[in-house]
């Protein structure tokens, strides 16, 4: 076992687990770190990875080798060729020296493999004052029930064939929330049900795509979806009936939790607080 867990454990501040993301804190062991270090050999996805649904070959991996651990920070870099490439250094460990350190280490490593970006990504409590960055939410599905909220929303298919037609525009038009991503995905029918929310025969909301997968111990988690409302159809409410549309149909398909990440006082970051989430913390990326 590289990790100590008694190292690692109490600089933990936030659950989240480079290339992975956001956990559950129930899911949070050193078995999860251990296992990025062994996805990084074999190059496959964990068998919990979100991005598993999307085939292909896991992008990012953790650069076991150089790797720092000490009883009280540690360095855990990953490396990702995507467009220019970026290495990444998730920070954990309570002094700030620890961010000078990892910008150090990040434009070390982002010299030696030749790529355009360095980021440093320090995960962060739940109390700390005024935060920037992401925050990390948990929607638990068994503290009580979340009803359909009704509403012009239903999955895609289930419109008629000529608002269906709309998604393509609408897709495009919000290319920069992922949604021309998902839209690829739903052609070759390699993802879940796409809910829609429609206005005058016009699809101008959508959340998706909506499934269910284990999470490392083997609880049934809603996966994360991709969540755009068009800006124009924005004000009217369409946003939280998506998403109380996503969540009824997360519990009512046997998901216990979901794990969400909002831009700190965004839309999404405002409409999750309004709804009651519970917030386990922060990351804060910034450059080397």
């Amino acid at each position: 076992m590289f990790f100590r867990w008694d190292w690692l454990r109490p600089v933990l501040t936030a659950p989240f687990v480079p290339t992975l993301g956001p956990v559950h804190p129930d899911a949070l062991t050193v078995d999860l770190f251990e296992d990025t270090l062994r996805a990084a050999v074999t190059g496959d996805f964990l068998p919990y990875d979100k991005d598993r649904r999307w085939g292909g070959e896991k992008d990012e991996k953790v650069l076991r080798d150089d790797v720092v651990h000490r009883p009280d920070h540690t360095l855990i870099p990953t490396l990702t060729r995507r467009g220019r490439g970026t290495i990444k250094v998730f920070a954990y460990g309570i002094p700030n020296s620890v961010v000078d350190e990892a910008a150090e280490l990040a434009a070390k490593l982002a010299a030696a493999h030749d790529v355009a970006g360095a980021r440093v990504v320090r995960p962060l409590d739940p109390e700390t004052a005024h935060p920037r960055g992401t925050r990390i939410q948990l929607k638990d599905f068994t503290t009580g029930p979340c009803p359909d909220p009704g509403g012009p929303v239903r999955p895609v298919t289930d419109w008629p064939a000529p608002v269906q037609e709309t998604f393509t525009p609408f897709a495009e038009a919000m290319a920069a929330d992922g949604l021309a991503f998902l839209h690829t995905q739903m052609q070759a029918s390699r993802c879940g049900p796409v809910l829609a929310a429609a206005v005058e025969d016009r699809i101008v909301g959508a959340v998706g795509p909506m499934e269910v997968g284990p999470d490392a111990i083997g609880r049934p988690q809603l996966m994360p979806q991709y969540f755009a409302v068009l800006p124009e159809a924005r004000g009217q409410g369409l946003g939280r009936i998506l998403w109380r549309a996503a969540m009824h149909w997360g519990q009512s398909h046997g998901a216990a939790y979901q794990l969400l990440q909002t831009e700190v006082d965004g839309p999404s970051d405002r409409l999750c607080q309004a709804e009651g989430l519970t917030s386990l913390g922060f990351t804060h990326t910034t450059r080397a």
